[in-house]
């Protein structure tokens, strides 16, 4: 009896805003009672370069941030971007994001978001500063590699389970850059001009997945403008749409260095500030965290009576909410770093999201019953991946390139000889964190490439390792691309190899689209991507058949620069106002055909497809069926196919399904990505792969009502390959008289 009343006396004297048993809209209240203003304020901006004050007189914990989406970015001093200089911050490098969407499985995205959450939780990490999910619309972007691709039907469905991964940490996942960041030039001063339809259709879709499906707990604003306001504090992007169509009820945080007008600030929904003054990646104001925009001007208005508090009051309710859902949340995990398991997984993402592009004469996988001596030419071989290209930029514990990936495998196999072949940047340095690679060499291209022949002459197999790197004007950030080829006069060294060796291999690092002139002329060709810590070992699986490829591009490879619509238009990178200000307005007139759309429409062959992707296996497709001939309101139709390995290997197919508006009043893409499946098959083993159909996969977005509208016709569903690998069509219709339940 007397444990018992101890227990309720201590209860009922516990404030209500730490008690695990109320409510949590209840302790959210109750502690914002016990704030004062200039506590409430204090919440609202950076306190250093990755924190965010808590309210210390509360027991309420500080929030900690970190970059980013493919790994746990190393400690900086408090207040400088400067290394801290810990020897316990190494973390596994997951591979990019374009890799992940590249694998085309939701399943692999889940382990993804858990994996890099156990890495943030255990490094005391409360907000992970992504995954990144802005559309694909020019390979030019120097920050493609960071984002999943041109489709916004993928990008939604990968992103989902990667937040709830993250988020089953008790780490927020924070999706950027919320919206229309498509490229990095210009990035702070660039103005989008876009139409609604083309906005809700193309380049929100995935954020919306990402807070209604995701559960997404913070979302980050982007450094570019939309109608004319800066989209940190955009009261069309975050109000409207985010906090009001969407009902997100998470934080809004602001990029770093991306907020700009206090006003807007307060009124447009931004709520928490981070990087004033600062490029968002070295440079920055030291000490300046009280004259940030929501800090000691804020608090002035609403001490001289100028402005309210009810703006204030919203922003700090998200904020606490943000905390029971991380900081204060006591059972949360506890997470663990560079364990076994995450460079397993990382090792399954990368070998998952390998896209084997060509592969003629079946030189690949290697046979090493008869290749006995492989030739390995070229920089992006032994080049480290993990240190630049921007706020991605990581220390690892390891990093294995794909010459010891090769190596490794083929010892006591076959011979494998090294030859540099070109000299791209022998820099291995970023933000303080370095390589500790010495690729410097002063031959000529000239004396570079005779080497290389007289090797490749010589050899069974040539493999050539090179593609772009995470240099300036290259994959990344702050940076474009300077034009789709390949840099370092590449072009020159694999044509010279493949007049030397029939079987060449090429594999193509990078988190973008290149120019591939020579594409007919080698054996092979693989994507590569950024792969991380486990980057050789994922290569050297897939390239001597130990993981049979099934990687499929988020993104469609033009065979030239103008046949992407930004670029076939002149939109690219905008138009400078003449007005004196810095504003470049961007306009995307090429609407909602972006990719292989815009591919299709006006009948553009590219150099590979968006979804294609080889396996060392062959997969037949029967005859698309539906279960009914037409679906109404609330109804769906069931597309189903048979689909059979008939290759001598087991193997996975990600099976595609696009839907084609047949009749339509508005123009519309040939047709859209609707749903896809990743499926494993044995050899001789078929699966019947279905989907479902809504009226919301047929419909389109009309301004005019500001709706969703499915319009009555006949409608086809494509099932295949790859957009351009259409194996079966049926045909279905859509009757809005109709109700169904």
């Amino acid at each position: 009896m007397l444990c018992t009343a101890g227990v309720a006396t201590l209860t009922s004297s516990m404030p209500v805003y730490l008690d695990e048993s109320r409510p949590v809209d209840e302790r959210i209240e109750d502690a914002l009672s016990r704030m004062t203003t200039k506590e409430k304020v204090a919440m609202l901006h950076a306190q250093s370069k990755f924190s965010s004050p808590g309210v210390p007189s509360l027991g309420i914990p500080s929030f900690w941030t970190t970059d980013g989406p493919h790994g746990i970015r190393p400690e900086v001093l408090w207040d400088e971007w400067e290394q801290a200089g810990w020897t316990n911050d190494s973390c596994v490098a997951f591979p990019a994001l374009t890799c992940l969407a590249a694998s085309w499985n939701p399943d692999v995205a889940l382990l993804y978001g858990k994996s890099i959450g156990e890495e943030a939780r255990y490094r005391g990490k409360d907000i992970l500063l992504g995954p990144g999910v802005n559309i694909y619309r020019t390979p030019l972007n120097g920050r493609n590699f960071e984002y999943m691709g041109e489709d916004p039907y993928l990008a939604s469905i990968m992103v989902t389970p990667y937040v709830k991964g993250v988020q089953s940490n008790g780490v927020a996942a924070c999706v950027k850059h919320y919206a229309l960041n498509n490229h990095e030039v210009n990035r702070h001063t660039t103005n989008a001009v876009i139409d609604d339809r083309t906005l809700y259709e193309i380049y929100l879709p995935a954020f919306k997945a990402a807070v209604q499906d995701g559960g997404a707990w913070s979302i980050m604003g982007s450094y570019n403008l939309y109608k004319d306001q800066h989209a940190c504090h955009n009261r069309y992007l975050l109000n409207d749409i985010l906090k009001g169509e969407w009902g997100f009820d998470g934080v809004v945080v602001s990029d770093w260095g991306g907020t700009h007008d206090t006003p807007e600030a307060i009124a447009n929904g931004l709520d928490m500030e981070f990087g004033s003054w600062t490029n968002g990646l070295s440079n920055g104001k030291s000490n300046a965290y009280d004259n940030y925009y929501l800090a000691d001007p804020y608090l002035s208005l609403i001490n001289e009576g100028k402005i309210g508090t009810d703006e204030l009051d919203d922003k700090v309710r998200r904020i606490l909410r943000l905390a029971y859902r991380t900081t204060l949340d006591r059972n949360r995990p506890y997470g663990s770093l560079c364990s076994q398991e995450h460079i397993d997984a990382a090792r399954t993402i990368g070998e998952e999201g390998i896209v084997l592009l060509k592969n003629s004469r079946g030189v690949l996988p290697l046979d090493l019953n008869r290749v006995r001596k492989v030739a390995v030419v070229g920089e992006n071989a032994i080049k480290m991946m993990t240190v630049g290209g921007g706020s991605s930029s990581l220390k690892v514990k390891y990093e294995l390139s794909p010459l010891d990936g090769i190596r490794n495998r083929l010892a006591g196999k076959a011979d494998v000889v090294y030859v540099r072949g070109y000299v791209g940047d022998p820099s291995g340095e970023y933000n303080g964190v370095t390589t500790g690679q010495n690729l410097k060499d002063d031959r000529s291209p000239e004396e570079l490439i005779a080497e290389a022949v007289g090797v490749a002459s010589d050899a069974d197999c040539v493999i050539f390792i090179g593609g772009l790197n995470k240099s300036a004007h290259q994959d990344c950030e702050d940076s474009d691309r300077e034009g789709l080829e390949l840099p370092y006069g590449q072009d020159d060294v694999i044509r010279a190899l493949a007049k030397a060796n029939p079987n060449l291999v090429v594999v193509n690092i990078s988190g973008n689209a290149v120019a591939m002139p020579w594409a007919d002329e080698v054996a092979a060709i693989v994507q590569g991507w950024y792969l991380g810590t486990e980057a050789g070992n994922a290569i050297a699986s897939v390239l001597t058949g130990d993981v049979n490829p099934s990687g499929k591009l988020p993104m469609t490879f033009p065979a030239k620069l103008d046949d992407v619509a930004v670029h076939n238009l002149g939109l690219y990178p905008g138009t400078p106002r003449e007005d004196g200000s810095k504003t470049v307005d961007c306009r995307y007139d090429e609407g909602i055909f972006v990719g292989y759309r815009w591919a299709e429409k006006n009948n553009v062959k590219p150099l590979f497809p968006f979804g294609h992707g080889l396996s060392y296996t062959d997969f037949k497709y029967g005859k698309a069926t539906v279960d009914k001939s037409s679906l109404g309101k609330g109804g769906k139709v069931t597309v189903t196919v048979p689909v059979t390995n008939i290759g001598d290997r087991e193997g996975s197919e990600v099976v595609q399904l696009y839907v084609a508006d047949l009749k339509s009043s508005v123009p519309r893409p040939v047709k859209e990505l609707k749903g896809f499946r990743k499926v494993h098959l044995a050899p001789a083993e078929t699966a019947e792969v279905s989907f479902e159909i809504t009226p919301e996969a047929l419909s389109y977005f009309d301004a005019d009502t500001h709706s969703w509208v499915c319009e009555p016709g006949a409608f086809e569903a494509h099932v295949g390959a790859s957009s351009a690998d259409i194996r079966s069509k049926v045909k279905f219709s859509y009757d809005n008289s109709m109700a169904e339940r």
